[in-house]
């Protein structure tokens, strides 16, 4: 019996450590579809900021960011209490004594929910890109990993408040992507629009972005880690029954970014007279981030339906924030904002435990807790550093100094 749990263990944690590299691969997919959604003058700027964000987030939950999301003893179910790194893990007779209950290391944990911090950060880096300074970004960031996105996790994850309402999100439409969008919706509203994005007589003028290949591969790249994402959040793999929910997790999650490509590349063909790729790959996204908040419960056909509403919901709301003349590079604020709203509340179509009361208050929660905290920090280093950059950085393209690179000006490339 005891070698039994030994073995349930280290299958749980290896399964746990192998789903968060998938998510931490997510990195790279952001990387990619950023650097081909901007124009070739912001690409290194936009690589720089995806790498320097990760580490940033992995140093910040390491050392504050864990404990507060994840606190021992909390103080309340509203106020978690400030704690620093990661603490011990498990030992043998801890594991053994537990008889299965605890099945997985603290450091495996650690690992899986640092990786979502990150994710939740580049949603920021799209929805700001191309004018913003970059050392602004990355102070933000500090913050933004460190405490906000913390404490927010706390109240679900965590055991907070909405975890006792019966608010429901399985792996983050809400805790993750609702909270990346709102933080960047804040960000954008102070940094305003890209120069030449609107007329003066409320026109749209289309930006295209340089490497659609590129962005392509990006989507590829986040349609496999998110499998990561949701079927690690199952938690457990080493029994039949857990087992087979990680299956169906799996295949919901493929289905639904199905969905979502399908029904936005319809939706655009309406719309818009012809097809339209940026489109699709924001429909995968998008039917991805829907299924996010319960991939477990639906039926493949429904999971498929869910992704679909995202899909068309994405089309639309990409097209209403440019009619609002909120400039979003890479539609991110439509894709886990908008439809991360619409997965938390698609919770209640198939999950008979769901109450539509909680989930509302869950999205209230968080998009007030995340737009006002955000929007005070981006205000603060707006007074104190600036967060746009001139003029003419912005019209040639971020400046290398930044992206340490003006000592290597063999490795500028075109368009600089």
């Amino acid at each position: 019996m005891e070698k039994l749990i030994e073995v349930s263990y280290a299958l749980d944690t290896f399964y746990f450590l192998m789903t968060g590299a998938l998510v931490m691969w997510m990195a790279a997919g952001f990387a990619m579809l950023e650097a081909g959604l901007v124009r070739s003058k912001n690409t290194v700027e936009i690589l720089t900021k995806n790498v320097a964000l990760y580490a940033i987030a992995c140093i910040m939950y390491m050392l504050v960011g864990y404990q507060i999301m994840y606190p021992g003893e909390a103080v309340n179910s509203v106020w978690p209490g400030i704690g620093f790194l990661i603490g011990e893990d498990h030992t043998l007779e801890e594991v053994l004594k537990s008889e299965g209950e605890v099945y997985y290391s603290v450091m495996a944990d650690f690992f899986f929910q640092v990786v979502f911090v990150a994710t939740a950060m580049s949603i920021v880096s799209g929805a700001v890109a191309e004018r913003m300074k970059l050392f602004s970004f990355l102070l933000f960031a500090v913050v933004m990993t460190g405490f906000i996105y913390p404490m927010q996790g706390y109240w679900k994850w965590g055991g907070g408040f909405l975890d006792g309402l019966g608010f429901l999100d399985f792996a983050g439409s809400g805790v993750v992507h609702l909270c990346g969008a709102t933080a960047a919706l804040a960000g954008v509203l102070l940094l305003g629009p890209r120069k030449g994005k609107y007329g003066p007589d409320g026109e749209i003028h289309p930006i295209p972005g340089c490497n659609l290949p590129l962005a392509t591969l990006g989507t590829f790249i986040l349609w496999l880690g998110w499998f990561g994402f949701n079927g690690g959040s199952e938690l457990k793999v080493s029994d039949v029954a857990e087992a087979n929910a990680v299956a169906k997790v799996f295949v919901n999650t493929n289905m639904a970014a199905a969905g979502g490509a399908v029904a936005a590349l319809l939706t655009a063909r309406a719309l818009f007279g012809k097809a339209d790729l940026s489109m699709m790959l924001n429909g995968a996204l998008a039917g991805l981030v829907a299924i996010t908040a319960e991939p477990l419960t639906p039926a493949p056909l429904a999971a498929t339906l869910i992704g679909a509403v995202g899909g068309v919901l994405v089309v639309f709301s990409i097209v209403g924030f440019d009619k609002l003349k909120i400039d979003d590079p890479v539609g991110a604020l439509s894709v886990h904002g908008v439809v991360g709203i619409w997965g938390l509340l698609a919770v209640c179509l198939t999950n008979p435990d769901a109450k539509l009361s909680a989930q509302l208050i869950g999205i209230v929660t968080i998009l007030a807790w995340v737009f006002v905290a955000s929007f005070i920090v981006w205000f603060v280093i707006k007074a104190l550093l600036g967060i746009r950059l001139s003029e003419e950085d912005e019209y040639n393209g971020a400046d290398f100094s930044e992206c340490g690179m003006e000592a290597y000006p063999e490795f500028t490339g075109s368009g600089r």
